[in-house]
């Protein structure tokens, strides 16, 4: 198996246990996956929320619920890990035996072209199931964030999309291909300072109302599973964050 790609900061830092959080949605199954839905299933707005390494996150539920409200759209987060997501101890990847196992996931349950082509599937059986929605964004965080990006050119099926602490940038395969509006939410450790400011050149210079925004004292993974909403800064700037993507889609969808 060839060596899969890792992102030094989702490398870096586990995920969180946050406090007590009731979701306000339900699950459905659509593609044959297991789908978190909340917000009104008659809206004319729908957004796929892809969620990082760390699956159906108590934080990450809580962010759909935020746009779900914010938007007022309908909102689906598909369980691409099928309730198998990266197990903690494998953070911080520390050890060659941890990093084998995180390649391992990387490279089988979270291949990236894997990923975009079961997306697609839960889009089309979902724009079926909700015949309501006109408009259809997309929404990503780090692993889900690649996935967004790679979703977003020629014969997309999504009116806008959108990530938060993106994982593995890449100029030739996302950026400069993209057709639609792209909302990118920087960390402060998204790749190197000179792969986020040819990204940023490139979201800016594409064509697209494309918003750009760096946090630049938020860690990688402060809007998903990663986040501290007991530490007042990180939920201030998650609150910010999902306000800002809020704002993205209620524009473009």
């Amino acid at each position: 198996m060839a060596e899969t790609e890792l992102n030094p900061a989702c490398c870096s830092r586990n995920a969180v246990v946050t406090g007590e959080y009731t979701p306000k949605g339900t699950y459905t199954k659509i593609a044959g996956l297991d789908v978190y839905q909340t917000g009104d299933a008659s809206s004319k707005r729908a957004i796929l929320l892809v969620y990082d390494v760390f699956g159906l996150a108590s934080q990450t539920l809580q962010g759909a619920d935020r746009l779900a409200s914010s938007v007022n759209a309908l909102i689906l987060i598909p369980d691409f890990f099928e309730g198998e997501p990266i197990g903690p101890d494998v953070f911080p990847v520390d050890s060659e035996e941890k990093k084998a196992r995180a390649q391992k996931f990387m490279a089988e349950k979270a291949d990236f072209a894997k990923g975009a082509s079961t997306m697609l599937d839960v889009r089309k059986e979902a724009g079926e199931k909700f015949s309501s929605v006109e408009s259809w964004g997309a929404f990503g965080l780090c692993w889900g964030g690649k996935v967004t990006a790679l979703l977003s050119g020629e014969g997309t099926l999504f009116k806008a999309a959108g990530t938060a602490h993106p994982g593995v940038l890449n100029l030739s395969e996302e950026a400069e291909k993209m057709k639609i509006p792209y909302c990118c939410l920087f960390s402060k450790e998204d790749g190197t300072p000179e792969e986020v400011k040819a990204y940023t050149q490139a979201l800016k210079s594409n064509g697209n109302d494309n918003v750009v925004e760096n946090y630049l004292t938020m860690h990688h993974g402060w809007m998903g599973a990663r986040a501290n909403l007991q530490g007042k800064e990180n939920e201030m700037e998650y609150e910010r964050g999902y306000n800002q993507a809020a704002t993205f889609f209620k524009k473009h969808l």
